[in-house]
């Protein structure tokens, strides 16, 4: 009996143990708050610099599809002002296909073309100076790091849509 007792206490302090994990796994980690200066004491000169921090979100996506999803909401939000409103034209001016490596803390680690924009350089430039300024992205918590690809739809004047969220085309 003082066996069968012991296994069932060892049980009950495993699962414990396992519910305890898996409800700090379920919870969304979000990023602290700062306390605000006194009303009084002017900004330093390194916060002045550095600007604001990025707030960091977490992705729920399983796979890289998922996950795309995310990095292009996280890139619009960042980039609303060069979005191009409504269903783009039939020509456009450069259509890119961009491989992107996001390790374990949202970082981009890595840029792949799979269709560069050759013809127009200042697009790829722009696209990929794009896609690191926008860093971090949604931390991808399930899988630990992704490589996720989208296409790149870029109108003339600069704006863009990402084939993800597209609106489509005339």
């Amino acid at each position: 009996m003082n066996l069968l007792r012991l296994i069932r206490r060892a049980l009950m302090a495993a699962t414990a143990g396992v519910v305890a994990f898996m409800a700090g796994c379920t919870s969304t980690p979000t990023a602290p708050r700062a306390t605000a200066p006194a009303a009084d004491a002017p900004p330093s000169a390194a916060e002045q610099a550095a600007g604001p921090a990025p707030v960091v979100t977490v992705s729920r996506a399983s796979t890289p599809r998922d996950y795309r999803r995310d990095a292009a909401s996280h890139l619009y939000a960042q980039n609303a002002q060069r979005i191009y409103q409504g269903k783009l034209p039939p020509m456009l001016y450069a259509i890119g296909v961009l491989q992107v490596d996001v390790d374990g803390k949202g970082r981009v680690t890595k840029l792949n073309w799979m269709r560069a924009p050759t013809h127009a350089p200042e697009v790829i430039k722009e696209i990929e100076r794009t896609v690191r300024q926008a860093a971090p992205y949604p931390i991808p918590a399930r899988m630990g790091r992704v490589t996720y690809t989208d296409t790149w739809l870029w109108h003339k004047s600069g704006l863009f849509q990402l084939d993800t969220l597209t609106e489509g085309q005339l």
